[in-house]
Order: structure tokens, then C-alpha cells, then sequence
């Protein structure tokens, strides 16, 4: 990471349901790791989850933590670069897919733009995001490098419920 230059830390949902998931999420982390100006600081365990408002099989899902300098539209060109690299089609909205990374977090912006809203505008509902999210927040050190810190969450009560009655199960950790 290049001294001098703002970071912020930012949180990347991971998902997939098509080919090798785990081997695609990865890749995925040392893409990430190989962007200048940002480092990996952080992946939560794999869940598994059943497909929300969508078909096929069972999603894998993680969330991992970047430190960058990069602004949020240049942190998204990167996760749709990586998306492309691996096949990411679009055909229809919620479509089973190889991968799918999704900005939720970055130091506390809030931006609102037709090719990037974040928080997540959808980031609550979702029990796959809540709950890799909440267990990487927790194993992760404050964030004092900026004003954003993490993104406030439900307690850890509510994302359980939230977590059985949508069937998200936590497997193994991802290992890079």
C-alpha cells in the first residue's frame, strides 16, 4: 500500500453456485491481494446458503475485508474485472452464476449512484451477507485509519434467527 495516501477499509460479499466455488473464491482473494494499492485484511468462514429470489444450487457465500486507496468506483471496475475473469454472466436478474461480488461497505460512505449504492442497499435482508459479515467484523481490529469504522449490524441474536430461518449454514474457513 502506497504511504501517504488515504485507506479505507471496505467489505466485498463473495457468492457463487456454478463450477468450483471455493477454488473461484480463491482466485478472487489473491486477485485482490495483487491490486495496488489494497490488501486483503480479512475472510470469513464459507456458508452455505439456499438460493434467495433465485435458482439453481446452493450458493456459497464469504465476505472478505480490503484496506485500499482506492475510491469505490474504482474498487468496483476491479470486482467486475475479476467477475468477468471468471465467467460472470448476466441473463436475467438473479441468475445461477459463477460469481458475484458485491461492494457492501466502504469506511462509512454513503454514495448513492445508478452504478453503485453503498451500504448495500439491500446488505440487512440478506442473512448470507449478515452473517459472514458479522463473524468477520467481530475477528477483525477496529478500524482507526478513518472516521468510517464498521458497518453497524444486528445483534448477533437476531442474525442467528435470521440466519436458520433463511437455512444459512456456516461450513470451513477459507483458506487462501
Amino acid at each position: 500500500m502506497s504511504m501517504g495516501l488515504p485507506s479505507f477499509r471496505a467489505y466485498v460479499g463473495l457468492g457463487g453456485n456454478l463450477g468450483d466455488v471455493p477454488a473461484t473464491f480463491r482466485d478472487v482473494l489473491a486477485r485482490l491481494a495483487a491490486v495496488p494499492s489494497t490488501e486483503v485484511e480479512g475472510v470469513s468462514s464459507l456458508y452455505r446458503t439456499k438460493p434467495v429470489d433465485a435458482t439453481g444450487p446452493d450458493f456459497l457465500n464469504a465476505v472478505v475485508a480490503v484496506r485500499t486507496s482506492l475510491g469505490p468506483l474504482e474498487l468496483l471496475g476491479v470486482l467486475q474485472s475479476i467477475e468477468r475473469a471468471h465467467n460472470r454472466e448476466r441473463p436475467y436478474r438473479n441468475a445461477p452464476r459463477t460469481l458475484d461480488l458485491d461492494l457492501l461497505w466502504f469506511g462509512g460512505l454513503e454514495l448513492n449512484r445508478p452504478e453503485l449504492t453503498v451500504p448495500h442497499p439491500r446488505m440487512h435482508q440478506r442473512a448470507f451477507v449478515l452473517a459472514p459479515l458479522a463473524e468477520l467484523v467481530s475477528k477483525l481490529p477496529p478500524d482507526t485509519a478513518n472516521q468510517g469504522g464498521n458497518p453497524v449490524l444486528p445483534e448477533a441474536s437476531a442474525i442467528e434467527a435470521y440466519s436458520q430461518t433463511q437455512g444459512i449454514e456456516r461450513l470451513n474457513e477459507l483458506k487462501p
